[in-house]
This record gives structure tokens, sequence and C-alpha cells, in this order.
């Protein structure tokens, strides 16, 4: 931790002082780094960022789920340090991953919403876009752009994505390879994460073809349902949305590789697993033993989107303690390698619950204390669409059973594994460390406020300012009305205060302004605001 680089910034005079407080507050734990040493090598840690795709707040047991069962991720949280008020960077895919690589909120983000690009062809045909690459992916990020992994890559560590990409299909410059990572192994496209049976994935950008078969899942101009004349309440009416090689787990393998080719160097480790986002498709044992505990319930015969699905309470829940299993297995292999101790495990989800596919977040209490119900999750900066949860598991440093209110969102992660590694924090950050915070220290510097800049499902912003939330619905329409809600006293955001407090409104309108730059991609921009 206490890294070469910190060492030399700290003789150069070019640390700030919240570090040098951290730094000196941890030379008990770690090797000195001293003048009568100067080249003294000190262990840096390796990073494992796990993002859960669709993870509501309360969908883990540690956050008080009671029907889904997730040991691992429990005891991850039982040993370090969870956070109770973390955010994430949008309501939906694409732009929650940019706002996290990038560290810069999205009233500055080069991607603020599902872009799928369509103005290259027929993007949502699936059997043309296994022969044609060029309609893979969404809008890319530019090629140069500052992450989070190009600065732990100059920074010596080997970087390597493996899941769901979503920020640049295989022939553009928003390639992880061009964005700071040595390595990928996933999904570059959204769309083709829809299938967890895929016929091929992609390493790098070369194919890796699977042994499935082709299944076109519903979207919203191809409907699939249940093929008439089957029985909906049997089991093997379903077969055919099933195929060989589950992709989680083809991937699950390329992580714990990853993990023993670098056991020797510090590696960063971004694991974007498409779980539990829809189609709902889990391995059977897993959904057998919901199905037991669960009971009987009705299927889910496909209606606009994704798969028919038999169980889908169960499936979803398989689908969830499947990921809590793969947690258990890249916990052990750090185990094996001998580099648990020497390594940082944070989990978290890009956005809230969603409703697709047969999810039923209500039914799982997902968001709670917030509202889980169709509207206030996955796509609204509601918080039911933007808080989610957040552990971070550091090994004799960071204190067991710990627990935090502080007010964090993934801008923060950037310059806290800048803080970590000993790379410089990037000054266009809009990003806090809050490693203070994990060591337990009491001088962690707070946000002002947290800025949500979403041009879609009507156009949305939002702000928190303390215990206080402002929302704009329907920018769209022209309408910059604000609603003002407490969190403290109204968790669910029903009772708009607008009225009796206009100077907060006006505190929140001006901050949404400021905080506003007109976006380069023109779906992205919103008249209403002056773009």
């Amino acid at each position: 931790m206490i890294t070469e680089t910190l060492c030399k910034r700290l003789w150069k005079g070019t640390l700030s002082e919240l570090s040098l407080v951290i730094l000196f507050g941890m030379l008990s734990v770690f090797p000195s780094c001293t003048s009568k040493d100067k080249k003294a090598k000190v262990s840096r840690p390796n990073i494992i960022y796990i993002l859960a795709d669709d993870l509501g707040y309360a969908h883990l047991g540690c956050y008080g789920q009671e029907k889904i069962e997730t040991p691992n991720i429990d005891k991850l949280a039982s040993g370090g340090i969870v956070f109770t008020a973390h955010y994430a960077g949008a309501p939906v895919c694409a732009p929650s991953r940019c706002v996290l690589l990038t560290g810069k909120h999205l009233g500055h983000a080069q991607i603020r919403a599902n872009d799928e690009w369509e103005e290259r062809g027929d993007v949502w045909n699936y059997l043309t876009a296994q022969e044609n690459p060029e309609l893979e992916g969404q809008y890319p990020l530019k090629e140069g752009t500052q992450t989070v992994a190009s600065i732990l890559r100059e920074a010596g560590y080997e970087t390597a994505v493996i899941g769901k990409w979503g920020l640049g299909g295989p022939l553009t410059e928003g390639i992880p390879n061009k964005q700071g990572f040595n390595h990928f192994f996933g999904f570059y496209c959204q769309r083709q994460a829809w299938n967890y049976y895929p016929r091929y994935l992609w390493r790098d950008t070369t194919k890796v073809w699977l042994n499935n078969e082709l299944i076109i899942p519903g979207t919203a101009g191809n409907k699939v349902t249940l093929q008439e004349g089957l029985d909906p309440l049997d089991e093997c009416s379903y077969m055919l949305y099933v195929s060989n090689e589950y992709a989680p787990a083809v991937m699950q393998e390329e992580a714990i590789d990853f993990i023993r080719m670098n056991k020797e160097k510090p590696f960063f480790l971004f694991y974007a697993t498409p779980i539990p986002h829809a189609a709902l498709q889990a391995p059977k044992r897993l959904i057998d033993y919901y199905h037991n505990k669960f009971g009987d319930e009705d299927p889910y015969l496909g209606k606009s989107n994704y798969y028919p699905v038999r169980y889908p309470h169960a499936t979803f829940a398989a689908m969830v303690s499947y990921l809590d299993e793969q947690v258990g297995e890249l916990v052990n292999e750090l185990k094996l390698s001998g580099i648990y101790d020497n390594t940082i495990i944070i989990f978290s989800s890009d956005n809230g619950p969603a409703f697709a596919g047969g999810a039923d977040p209500p039914w799982f209490d997902a968001a709670k204390p917030f509202n889980a119900g169709l509207g206030w999750g996955k796509g609204y900066v509601t918080e039911g669409g933007i808080r989610v949860p957040m552990i971070v598991h550091w090994p004799g440093i960071i204190k067991p059973e710990s627990k935090t209110g502080h007010v964090s969102a993934f801008y923060d992660v950037l310059p806290t594994v800048c803080d970590i590694a000993g790379a410089e924090i990037p000054e266009d950050t809009d990003g806090i460390s809050f490693l203070p915070t994990l060591l337990g220290k009491s001088h962690q510097k707070k946000h002002q406020f947290l800025v949500w800049d979403y041009p879609a499902g009507g156009g949305q912003q939002a702000v928190r300012i303390g215990d206080w939330k402002a929302i704009r619905r329907n920018t769209f329409q022209d309408s910059l009305q604000i609603h003002l809600y407490n969190l403290i006293s109204d968790t669910l955001e029903r009772n708009d205060m607008a009225s009796e407090y206009p100077k907060m409104v006006r505190k929140a309108n001006m901050i949404l302004g400021q905080e506003h730059i007109r976006p380069e991609n023109k779906k992205f921009r919103v008249g209403a605001l002056g773009d």
C-alpha cells in the first residue's frame, strides 16, 4: 500500500495534506519508506471490482434480503465495510459504467444514456449481428479517455475487464484495450448479453465460439412467447431457451485464470458480471432449490421481452445465488494463490432493480427501505433506481463489521483507487477519495452535492444536497420543475416539499445548471437545458 510512487511523491512534496495524513497513519501497518531506503519496494494491493447488473439495494442478505441466500457476499460484508449511502453513476447500464470508469458525473460524462447506435443498421437483428460485428455494441468512449484502468496500468498494474462492457463495439475506439485494459473477455454489446447462452463471447478482438445454439431473445420488435400448444406449467416447455455453455461460468474460468497468471504482480480486475440482468436463466440445481423453498408460482410467458420462464422468482434468486457462489470461488482462489491478504474486493451494482423479463422487485422488496415499485427502480433517478449496495473488503486494513453512511458515488471510485495504488489523482475528476472512510479515519472529505443528468425516461435530473434530494422528471417536455424530498423522513420520496423550502429549490436549480455540460452526442441533448 505504501508504494514506491507514494514515497517519491512524499519526498518531492507533491502529496496533499490529506494524503500525508493517510500515509503516516498507515506506516504502522505497512513496511516503511525512509530516506535511507528510497528504493524500497512494497507490495501494492491487488484490486478486484465486482459490478453486478440490475442488483437492487436490498437483494443481498447483508442489506436485509430475506428470500435470497448470499452467504459469500455477506461474509465479505462482515469482514469489511458496508456503505449505506452509495450511489450508481446512472439509473441504467452504459452511462453508469462510464461514470465509474472515468470519475466524472453524468453532467460531464461522455455517455449519459443507453444509446443503441441504430444509425449503423439493423442492430437488433441477432442473426445479422452474429456475422457483422459492426452492429454490436453501444456508443463508444473516445480513444485515449482517461479511465481507472489506464491510470492503474500506467502505475504498473496488469488490468483486465471480464463480463459486460457496453461502452463501444468490437470495431470501435471504445474497446477496453483502447481504454486502459490489457485484457478483455465477455460481451461487448449489452443486447448480446440478454442471452446467457450466447453463440460466442469476445477475447479482446477475437470471437470465442461456444457450444450453443442461437436463441434470439424477445425485444420490442420481436415478441418471444411460449410456443402455442405447449403446457405453460410443464418445465419441459421451456427447454428451448436453454443451451449448453452458461456464459457466467465461462467468464468465471477466465477470471480465475487471470488471478492465477498475475499473482506475482499487482493487478486490477474489473469483473462486470451480467447477473442478475434479464433474461432469467440459471443452473437448474439452483432453480430447483428455490422452487422447493418458494413453492409453486405462475410462469412468465414472455410478453414483450426476453424469454418465457417457468419459475421467475426461483430463477431470479438462483441467478443471485450463482453470483454469490462465484464470489466465494474468487475468494478461495485468492487464498490458494497466497494473495488474499493483499487484495481489495469491492462489490457493487450498476443501478437499481429492473422489472423486465419476469423479474419482480416488489416481491423481493429489492430496494428497501426505498421504493422498488414500477417506475421507481432501474431507469429512474429515484433512490430505488440509483442507490446501490457497496461492500469493500480489505483483510487487515478495514475493520470487520464496519458500516458507514458516508455519501458517495461511482465517480469516487477512481480517486479512491488512485489513492490506494499511489497514483496521481486527476485534477478534473468529480470524485472524492473515500480511502479515509475505509481506514476508519475521521477526516473524510465530503461532497457538497451529488448530481445525475439522465437524458432518457422523459429527461431526468437529480441532485442530493445533504439530506435533501431534488428531482426534475420531464425535461424533454421543457419542464424544469423541481420536486424536493427529505431522504431522512421520506425514504419513499412521496412528499414533495418544494413549496415549503424555496431556498433549497433555488440551490438545486443553480447546481443542476452549473453542473450540466452540453454533450457531444446529439442523442443526449435536452433543449430545455440549453443544449
